[in-house]
């Protein structure tokens, strides 16, 4: 007899799910990264497109494989629960990778944010103003604060909205489940 489903279950594995979410994310940005310093335009282009490919088909499937995980090992789950799982996930996952997101800009990788800056600057300073130029540069020093609260919020509802498609079909209802045929149909 399987265990029945609880919130704490529900938040421990969140945890790990979310982790793994999260830190899968992180390790494409990184990828992402890595690909953007290659000589070709074209290449770079290639490679961050299959990049996302693989992060937008790999999270939608991380997040299938763990909702129907908590639907196969505990009892009691139905498509409210798999739902309130997911945003479990969401959430904790958009917590990881933002968090990630903003070592890199603040610590890991601050010289390649300052750069894109620099290179912003020098594209739009010709049809910029003085006014629209300081602002630019004040926007410089909160743009990796902006960039971990965006990410978080847009991570939370992409996983929310997953979640919300995904729990319809899990766990699988079967409708004829509970039939018992009367005498006369036997």
């Amino acid at each position: 007899m399987k265990e029945t489903v609880s919130t704490r279950i529900l938040w421990n594995n969140a945890g790990k799910a979310g982790a793994v979410l999260g830190l899968t994310s992180a390790a494409v940005m990184f990828l992402n990264q890595l690909a953007s310093g290659m000589s070709s335009t074209g290449l770079v282009l290639l490679a961050s497109s299959v990049l996302w490919l693989v992060k937008f088909a790999g999270c939608i499937w991380l997040m299938r494989f763990f909702m129907q995980r908590l639907a196969d090992r505990y009892d009691g789950v139905t498509g409210s629960t798999t739902f309130k799982y997911g945003m479990m996930i969401a959430l904790l996952s958009a917590l990881i990778y933002s968090a990630v997101l903003l070592a890199n800009m603040l610590f890991i990788s601050a010289d390649l944010t300052q750069q894109q800056f620099d290179q912003v600057m020098q594209a739009y300073a010709g049809i910029l103003d003085a006014n629209s130029i300081s602002m630019m540069e004040k926007l410089e020093n909160v743009y990796p604060q902006i960039a971990f609260f965006s990410q978080l919020v847009y991570c939370f509802m992409y996983g929310t909205i997953l979640s919300l498609i995904l729990s319809r079909f899990i766990p699988r209802n079967d409708p004829f489940a509970g039939y018992q045929a009367g005498p006369d149909e036997q």
